[in-house]
């Protein structure tokens, strides 16, 4: 069978469009947090002691996550009224704008208290940026893609988190290297100061995109909900409370980016800033490349039992990772962090943006994906906090912070394992309540 060129190509649009946006998007995000754990408490909370100061810091980190479901409540029901693109631009330029701010900041010792109150509400503005940043882009690729390889299309996404992550860590490698004085100055702003660039070339990609052939089609023939949330919580609200439990699995990527830098870094084991930050580099590297591969396994055999890898490994290798780090061998940390993150965690995150979103039907997708994935992930961001907690007033158990990691891929274990196989349903029928299948076909030519 043969399909017009053009058709080929619009997914393959979609998805490098989605990897590009969601990475520079997650740039913005994921130099917060390392700027979070190394050093604003030394410069928005230095007057409380380190550990306090640490915990206050983190702390703001989590602040975006509990904005996450406030922002996606707004942006999935604009997204499933007006389309996934014009979402897709304007948490981008949200992005840009409110990271950029944050590199200009005063600190507290230049204007006392205000300091950390407008680092907190630059961090809100992130919040409901990211909250509907994966969801229009998850639902844009995977309402383009060809039915048979949605999971592989869709994946791009989380692609492109990883490699915004990654392209953070290797800006702020050169950064932590400065010398303490011009890191605390001047070093810290640079990376949050290059947003401005982010922005720009992730506004001149999206722009072009073209609306999901889906959506126009919901919007020619039955037209758009007036009120999404309406209809998600009246059709799909099991589905919601699986996303929700499915997206606690992010707090594995929460604790081993944050909490775990902040702790191999602490004096209690006394890794350098660079060399960790090398580990999660690698770790992202790998994560590139397992990230599709996972994705196009689960076009075969199922999400359900990818997805399941991804949790229960993660239980498992979180708890090695850490106990590497308390030993202070660091090639043993650097192996284990690229096993647990890099390869056994990217089997659950390049098969969640299929999974969920074929939990829903194209009406209310953006709506379930947002909602669903943002309460789970404010949990998720709160989970670095409840970790220095946890790890008590030294910071140094980190065999109960593994346990609270491994508790919280419970509920993702148990929300795939009651959840429907949907990886041969046709896209048209996602999110009925009786689907019918279709077979892989054989060979799809251009």
């Amino acid at each position: 069978m043969s399909v017009p060129a053009e058709a080929v190509g619009q997914p393959k649009k979609a998805a490098t469009a989605a990897w590009i946006g969601s990475a520079l998007e997650y740039y913005d995000f994921f130099i917060y947090g390392s700027a979070a754990a190394l050093i604003f408490p030394k410069v928005f909370f230095d007057e409380s002691d380190p550990a306090t100061a640490t915990l206050l810091s983190l702390a703001t980190f989590g602040v975006a996550y509990a904005a996450r479901p406030v922002g996606a409540l707004f942006l999935g029901h604009v997204g499933d009224r007006v389309g996934r693109k014009k979402i897709m631009v304007f948490t981008l330029i949200l992005m840009g704008l409110s990271t950029f701010l944050i590199g200009c900041l005063p600190t507290r010792h230049q204007v006392g208290t205000l300091a950390p109150v407008l680092l907190v509400l630059c961090r809100v503005l992130q919040g409901i940026s990211a909250a509907g940043e994966q969801a229009s882009a998850n639902s844009m690729s995977l309402e383009h893609a060809p039915a048979h390889r949605r999971g592989f299309f869709t994946s791009f996404t989380l692609s492109g988190t990883q490699g915004g992550q990654l392209l953070a860590t290797l800006v702020f490698l050169p950064v932590a290297a400065l010398p303490e004085d011009q890191l605390l100055s001047w070093g810290w702003r640079v990376p949050f100061w290059l947003s401005v660039a982010v922005a720009v070339v992730g506004f001149v990609i999206r722009r072009k995109l073209d609306e999901t052939p889906a959506f126009e089609q919901q919007a020619a023939s039955e037209g758009v909900p007036k009120l999404p949330l309406v209809v998600l919580l009246r059709e799909h609200w099991a589905d919601v409370l699986r996303v929700i439990g499915g997206a606690l699995i992010a707090s594995v990527s929460t604790i081993f980016t944050v909490w775990a830098l902040a702790y191999a870094t602490s004096d209690a084991v006394g890794m350098s800033r660079s060399s960790m930050l090398w580990v999660g580099a690698l770790a992202n590297l790998v994560a590139l490349a397992a990230i599709p591969l996972w994705a196009t396994l689960s076009d075969r055999i199922g999400r359900r039992p990818v997805f399941l890898i991804g949790a229960a490994g993660s239980a498992v290798t979180m708890f090695l990772y850490l106990w590497a780090i308390s030993t202070g061998n660091y090639p043993l940390t650097l192996l284990l962090g690229i096993v647990a993150f890099g390869v056994v965690y990217s089997a659950a995150n390049g098969v969640w943006p299929s999974f969920y979103g074929e939990m829903f039907s194209t009406r209310v997708r953006l709506s379930g994906m947002a909602i669903g994935t943002q309460i789970g992930f404010a949990v998720a961001g709160f989970a670095v906090t409840f970790a220095a907690q946890i790890a008590g007033p030294d910071g140094t158990d980190w065999s109960s912070v593994a346990l609270f990691t491994a508790a919280l891929c419970v509920p993702p274990l148990i929300a795939a394992l009651t959840a429907r196989e949907t990886h041969k349903v046709p896209t048209e029928e996602l999110g009925s309540r009786t689907p019918r299948e279709v077979p892989r076909p054989e060979k799809v030519t251009a």
